[in-house]
């Protein structure tokens, strides 16, 4: 019966986010469904003030200074027009006999430096629609080739993002976002060149049926009216802030935390352990510098910082909130009896930890229908499990790490994701227009890439 009350919860979660209710209502209240139908209900008020509560609120204490900065570093270079030179410098370099590569690499190059990838995709479709117009590309086309450069490789894969899902595993398995730099440089080769043949192939094949861009009413959703850089930068100077998110990042990870003696956060902080932590220090010291960054040597050039900062922080609540609520809900599946037997079904379906984890990975972000959702749940229900397996099994935690970030970035695109819902309104296009080609370059390629970092990982290990 238990296991029962948790498909009917997981299923109404994922058919009501898709028609759009929000996870802040919803999260809670499939969560509370579960524990009824498990006959619980004596249970239901304690279960959601101590076990959902306090899940979203450690999450929350844990991750909420990485939202709130990574929202700030994305305002921030948006509003400087810091993002729009560099959007502009790719297209100016590869024109618009490579639409699908310039807008990929765009959202690439701005996604990895640290800018939130719902800013890109605000920056990037205007200058996307007038390119794939005068290319005569379909426009269909447009959301997986911004899905392509922002929810893939860069989100998962490249050592040294920024980005939440490749912060979430640093506490558990105390690693750092450098986490097996050659394996997430393959698989995000793999993602880059197939996804990018694949949309060309897709190209290819509209221009042999004579299909162009396509009459459409421009029905997008549009940024809010004052989203308008103040002036653009020169190309170098618009890059030095993503820069220093990736440089700094690695500079701490690599050279001044491990120079320092921390031993004394340790006996002040007896619940910190600092070798789990100095990863996603080094990724705040970035984004923080960054920022600062630009607003001081843009001091004089910006419409209204206060307006921008303010964005930008409100901007952080609604995604860590969301998150947070998912996390809660996860909490409370976690609590229940029949859970016990999904735990141990995932965990010994293979003897190899790596495949295990994959899929724990991928079904919860399939089910949240978001990658840093799913990722959060799983880990914090069977981290602690998988860290065991992986040290008895003689495999790295950076490796388990690697697996964990790609296979949480591949089935979170199904049709309910808000990324996916989100993506598809800021182009003005629909689920039966353009999804197939989303589902392909980010569910079909990142799994493929998955599968291959695992192959490698166990024959060689991590590197």
């Amino acid at each position: 019966m238990d296991i029962f009350a948790i498909l009917i919860s997981l299923i109404l979660l994922m058919l009501l986010a898709y028609r759009g209710i929000s996870v802040l209502l919803l999260a809670p209240l499939m969560a509370s469904l579960a524990v009824l139908l498990s006959g619980d209900g004596g249970l239901l008020l304690p279960i959601y003030t101590d076990t959902f509560m306090r899940a979203l609120g450690n999450y929350v204490t844990q991750f909420f200074p990485l939202f709130l900065l990574g929202a700030l570093f994305g305002q921030l270079m948006a509003d400087s027009g810091a993002a729009q030179s560099i959007s502009n410098g790719i297209v100016k370099r590869l024109g618009t006999h490579h639409v699908v590569l310039t807008v990929v690499m765009a959202c690439a190059v701005l996604t990895y430096g640290g800018v939130s990838l719902f800013v890109v995709a605000f920056a990037i479709y205007p200058i996307s629609r007038e390119l794939f117009r005068q290319a005569n590309v379909p426009k269909r086309l447009i959301p997986a080739s911004i899905a392509l450069g922002s929810f893939t490789f860069t989100m998962t894969a490249l050592p040294g993002t920024p980005a939440i899902q490749n912060a979430i595993p640093i506490p558990y398995f105390g690693t750092n976002s450098f986490a097996a730099p050659g394996l997430g440089i393959i698989a995000g080769l793999i993602m880059l060149g197939l996804g990018t043949y694949y949309l060309q192939s897709r190209v290819r094949k509209a221009a042999a049926n004579g299909e162009g861009y396509g009459t459409h009413t421009e029905r997008e959703v549009a940024p809010r009216q004052d989203d308008t850089p103040a002036s653009t930068l020169p190309l170098a100077v618009a890059l030095i802030p993503l820069i220093m998110v990736i440089g700094l990042n690695a500079l701490f990870t690599y050279g001044v935390f491990p120079a320092m003696d921390l031993s004394y956060i340790s006996d002040a902080f007896e619940n910190i352990t600092p070798s789990r932590q100095t990863g996603l220090w080094a990724i705040l010291i970035s984004l923080l510098s960054a920022s600062a960054w630009l607003i001081i040597t843009r001091w004089n050039h910006w419409k209204d910082l206060k307006d921008t900062i303010n964005q930008g922080c409100f901007g952080s609540l609604l995604p860590i909130f969301n998150t947070a609520s998912e996390v809660g809900y996860g909490a409370v599946i976690a609590s229940l009896a029949g859970f016990m037997i999904i735990r141990d079904a995932v965990l010994n379906v293979s003897g190899n930890p790596l495949i295990s984890e994959a899929l724990a990975m991928s079904v919860l972000a399939g089910i949240t229908g978001s990658s840093s959702g799913g990722l959060s749940i799983a880990l914090q229900t069977l981290g602690d499990e998988y860290l065991a397996m992986a040290q008895q099994a003689g495999i790295n935690p950076e490796l388990m790490h690697r697996v964990a970030t790609l296979a949480a970035g591949g089935m979170d695109t199904l049709p309910h994701s808000g990324a996916v819902i989100t993506l598809l309104a800021i182009c003005g296009l629909t689920h039966r227009q353009s999804y197939a080609n989303v589902a392909m370059v980010t569910i079909v390629l990142p799994i493929f890439a998955l599968i291959s970092v695992i192959t490698l990982g166990t024959l060689f290990g991590s590197f």
